[in-house]
């Protein structure tokens, strides 16, 4: 008899014992993903944002997007090339260079520009790519 008290003393216990060692039931929440154009909270003072284009993964001569807008003031533009076929994100306004990213393959990068309202065409300077189709036009306002 004595056994069987032990015995269902343990089991009474048991359940105790197991939650007690259990960490909290709530969850972490997930993570948000970032947006494609976010704002950059160091520039609200000055404008400005973090703005993503990317090449076509193909390895066309194209960016995914054929148009951005960006806020006047310091920018940062997060070009991706997921393709093997190397490119770089150059700007430039009334035919002038604005700045050029430096030249990536499979990987990503980023260029930095001050930018006054108007309109901006990028492009890709790897010699032949702008000539077969690879530029779009940033709007800053």
């Amino acid at each position: 008899m004595k056994k069987l008290t032990t015995l269902l003393a343990i089991c009474a216990l048991a359940p105790l014992t197991l939650a007690a060692c259990g960490g909290d039931d709530e969850e972490e929440p997930a993570a948000e993903e970032p947006a494609a154009t976010t704002e950059d909270p160091a520039a609200d003072s000055a404008g400005g944002e973090t703005v993503a284009v990317s090449a076509q993964p193909d390895g066309s001569f194209a960016f995914r997007e054929t148009e951005l807008d960006a806020k006047a003031g310091s920018n940062v533009f997060a070009f991706s090339n997921p393709a093997t076929l190397g490119h770089d994100f150059c700007i430039e306004q009334d035919g002038s260079e604005v700045g050029c990213s430096d030249l990536v393959t499979e990987d990503s990068t980023t260029l930095e520009a001050d930018l006054e309202p108007g309109e901006y065409t990028y492009y890709c300077s790897v010699s032949g790519h702008r000539e077969g189709g690879m530029e779009g036009t940033l709007t800053v306002e």
